[in-house]
């Protein structure tokens, strides 16, 4: 296997893992609850899960070759692979998949997770967004 392969496999693990402990949250608690929490509770069940994370990740903006502190700040990274970004909004949004991917993009990270907390199914709150700007020109595709 090469080395994008192995690395695809591993980003789809975690991703399962991410999942499956966002999953368990929304079991025990439900939607209602603010943002923050959800984001404390999935930051205990990574590390219950022994995964490595960053937390409120500060993401410059390099133009021109000038680093600007533009203010964009990912919600969570795992394993220094999958950028995760909560929500607790009615529905999401195209503008919140742009988010993602403007994070993605600018951060250098292929696979991000956006996670709305605000649904009856944490399911169907979930959308999985693969920005593959590195490999090739195309734009970015979202998978689900």
């Amino acid at each position: 296997m090469n080395r994008r392969g192995t690395e695809t496999q591993r980003e789809n693990q975690i991703t399962e893992t991410v999942i499956g402990c966002a999953i368990e949250i929304h079991r025990a608690l439900g939607p209602g609850l603010l943002e923050s929490a959800y984001e404390d509770c999935l930051c205990y069940e990574l590390k219950e899960a022994k995964l490595s994370f960053r937390r409120q990740v500060l993401l410059p903006l390099n133009y021109k070759g000038v680093k600007l502190e533009s203010g964009y700040i990912m919600d969570v990274v795992v394993e220094d692979l999958i950028v995760i970004e909560l929500k607790t909004v009615e529905r999401i949004l195209p503008v919140h998949e742009a988010q993602l991917i403007t994070y993605l993009k600018l951060s250098g990270h292929s696979v991000g997770l956006l996670m709305n907390f605000n649904v009856a199914l944490m399911k169907s709150g979930i959308r999985r967004l693969v920005n593959e700007f590195q490999e090739t020109s195309a734009s970015p595709r979202l998978s689900g």
